[in-house]
């Protein structure tokens, strides 16, 4: 995957109703479809920071239709394409700049749970497993360590918040939002994904410690949407570093957040621009784990 100039923002290079700006991600209007462009913004604790690391949305976009491929077997998914030659000519101003960030995709309802899996207890899970020996009401076995596999992945929803951070459920409260017949399949679905590319990721030297998932109806149908198996979505450990115990330094964008928790940054105003040598570090462990998942 050869470098690019970093795009903060796709607003002023396509030619289509923009609809939703999220952190990373932009939303535009091709009537039938959906086009997602992933830019290279990088957030941290609810902030976007500055400025933009460059092929970090490049990443995250050819991740996610190289998972999507893998598993359409497993469930069907969002894409229509991810090619800037099937596109609806004038789209794009810049398409040598654009054609590896996009895809096009169905306009699917979504389910408003996002599918969180753990195979590890570390984490949110680890602080919930300290306090009461579950995580989101599932009981688990006296005298776990700190990223110890768990001796079955485990499924802790938490409905989506759109401003904010998204709330912890149990499974019972899912049922009751989405019901028992839907809860169940989605649960089903996310521990088969999971363990896919669990085992997947094993035989290139990561463990995925867990990840999360969106869904949504389309024709009738339960799909995958959103990104898959990224690490702005999933925890990916390097296996050579792991142990039980410490904090393990995670193959996404570790360095922004060990850089902002050694600043004096109160997290309440907006951070000054990151210094370089931590962008270009957060670069590498995104065209790090490309490397590892997708070219090996």
């Amino acid at each position: 995957m050869q470098g690019q100039q970093a795009v903060p923002s796709a607003v002023e290079l396509v030619n289509a109703p923009i609809v939703y700006t999220g952190k990373v991600r932009e939303l535009y209007d091709l009537k039938d479809n959906w086009l997602i462009v992933v830019t290279d913004r990088i957030s941290a604790f609810d902030w976007v920071l500055e400025p933009a690391v460059p092929d970090k949305g490049r990443v995250l976009n050819q991740l996610s239709v190289f998972w999507f491929e893998k598993t359409k077997d497993i469930i069907a998914n969002h894409i229509v394409h991810a090619d800037v030659n099937k596109l609806p000519a004038g789209t794009f101003k810049e398409n040598e700049l654009l054609k590896d960030r996009f895809m096009v995709s169905k306009k699917a309802d979504r389910i408003d749970i996002e599918c969180v899996v753990r195979g590890y207890i570390t984490g949110g899970g680890w602080r919930q497993y300290q306090q009461t020996g579950e995580v989101n009401g599932i009981p688990l076995p006296e005298g776990l360590r700190k990223n110890e596999r768990l001796p079955e992945p485990i499924f802790t929803p938490a409905a989506k918040n759109d401003i904010g951070h998204d709330e912890d459920i149990s499974f019972d409260e899912m049922c009751t939002q989405v019901g028992r017949e839907l809860a169940i399949q989605l649960r089903d679905y996310s521990i088969k994904l999971y363990k896919f590319a669990h085992d997947y990721c094993a035989k290139r030297g990561i463990i995925l410690a867990d990840c999360k998932f969106e869904f949504g109806i389309y024709d009738g149908q339960i799909i995958l949407i959103d990104e898959i198996f990224t690490p702005d979505s999933s925890r990916f450990w390097a296996e050579d570093n792991y142990a039980l115990d410490i904090e393990i330094d995670s193959m996404d964008k570790e360095p922004v957040r060990t850089y902002l928790a050694n600043t004096d940054w109160d997290k309440n105003s907006k951070p000054a621009p990151l210094p370089e040598d931590v962008i270009q570090a957060t670069r590498t462990r995104y065209l790090d784990i490309w490397q590892q998942l997708v070219s090996n």
